[in-house]
């Protein structure tokens, strides 16, 4: 009954920004970590970011310093800036959250409950 839905996604060139935005509906999970993962055909599911319920944020070293994430609680939503886009930046990305609240977040995939069907990111070289 949970359902993240993503949107944002695009064709960008290298160098360019993109915002992604998740919207979460059926349960409220202001209080529960987030994240943003990625995935390229044939590979596992990647790490990008997560964010807990007080706004403490982690990031993979790969896009450190180039993505931020953030959240807006009462409205059950979480963003993902992207800016100085690389060509390897190139995937689906998928917005994650766990069931419960105030746990500690994570960064594999297999500790988020509710997935979003992803969105597609592609930086032209």
């Amino acid at each position: 009954q949970v359902q993240l839905v993503e949107s944002g996604g695009g064709l960008v060139d290298a160098g360019g920004s993109l915002k992604l935005s998740c919207a979460a509906s059926g349960r409220a999970l202001g209080s529960s970590p987030m994240a943003w993962f990625r995935q390229t055909p044939g590979n596992e599911r990647e790490f990008v970011t997560n964010i807990d319920w007080n706004g403490l944020t982690t990031y993979a070293d790969s896009v450190k310093g180039r993505f931020t994430i953030s959240r807006h609680s009462a409205e059950n939503t979480v963003h993902l800036q992207m800016n100085s886009l690389k060509p390897e930046d190139t995937a689906v990305y998928y917005c994650a959250a766990v069931a419960s609240p105030y746990s500690i977040p994570r960064i594999i995939p297999d500790a988020y409950d509710y997935w979003g069907q992803g969105t597609q990111v592609t930086v032209s070289s």
